[in-house]
């Protein structure tokens, strides 16, 4: 037990470590913190140009929540949970599969390194990209999972900041879906792969902006803000049971796998899930919500 111990403490000292790094020694272009506020406070002043939705306050309802939420799972999650987590588990299973003498290369296809660089991160972000979606689809439709993505979904009012309003249980079951695939393919060089990263914050920030935008011919590619408001919509179509439009950052795959709809300007749609009247409006308390209820045989109908 000693080993997976120091794996935690190791694990806590170095990401507070980094923490530190990035908000006072920031020394790099790749550095998370900064480059958050960077692109949020560039996606919200086109809100503020460009608003989609012209009732709808500068600082809407939810404004600071959703800020509180933006930072503590970017950074304060990774430093209470995430990281001693992913390194404990990484390292459990090598040590169950070396009981047999395997390891997680033993099952690798090749390695996204040896490829062109940008060749081998267009692999690593269409395969993240598309587990990611995969693991979105299973938030609706298990409703064990559900009740933790209610969290996303008590939105009210689109604006940038509710992007990374989730619980945290959601990175969890996101990483771990995607910890055999990306052993198979390899792990891309952190610096490169901090473009992916970026990219996906930006389109993630415009798709639940206060923005009327679809991008053109390019939608049918890139997840869009007129395409991410019918995710959020309160009333959906009679022939969907769990939700449409999955995409994190592609849309592709909605378009491919016929999980697209968008049946008209969404501008003005009712935002949230059926029974949100009741759900928490404090951070505390959603984050207690899924310990706080009982399963029903019939729970996924409520986002329906």
């Amino acid at each position: 037990m000693d080993p997976y111990l120091n794996i935690i403490k190791k694990s806590y000292s170095g990401y507070w470590n980094y923490l530190k790094n990035e908000i006072f020694f920031p020394n790099h272009w790749d550095n998370y913190f900064y480059g958050l506020i960077i692109i949020s406070l560039a996606v919200w002043l086109l809100e503020i140009i460009f608003p989609w939705r012209k009732d709808q306050s500068i600082f809407r309802k939810d404004f600071w929540l959703d800020t509180f939420y933006m930072f503590f799972n970017f950074f304060i999650l990774n430093l209470l949970i995430l990281i001693a987590l992913s390194n404990t588990v990484a390292q459990f299973l090598n040590d169950i599969m070396g009981v047999v003498g395997l390891s997680l290369k033993d099952f690798q296809l090749f390695d996204v390194n040896e490829l062109p660089t940008g060749l081998g991160l267009l692999v690593f972000f269409l395969i993240s990209d598309f587990v990611q979606w995969n693991t979105h689809r299973l938030l609706h439709r298990v409703p064990f999972l559900w009740n933790f993505h209610k969290v996303h979904h008590s939105v009210k009012e689109m604006g940038f900041a509710a992007h990374l309003r989730f619980h945290w249980m959601e990175p969890v079951v996101y990483n771990s879906l995607l910890y055999i695939p990306i052993a198979i393919i390899g792990n891309y060089n952190a610096k490169d792969v901090a473009l992916v990263h970026f990219f996906a914050i930006i389109i993630g920030h415009l798709n639940h902006a206060n923005l009327g935008w679809d991008y053109g011919v390019l939608k049918y590619i890139f997840n869009n803000p007129k395409m991410h408001i019918w995710h959020h919509a309160k009333a959906l179509p009679k022939h969907v049971r769990y939700g449409i439009n999955y995409g994190i950052t592609l849309s592709l795959w909605d378009y491919i796998f016929r999980t697209n709809h968008i049946p008209h300007n969404g501008k003005d749609i009712e935002l949230g899930f059926s029974g949100d009247d009741t759900f928490p409006k404090d951070f505390l308390s959603q984050e207690l919500y899924p310990a706080s209820i009982k399963p029903k045989k019939n729970q996924q109908k409520e986002n329906t």
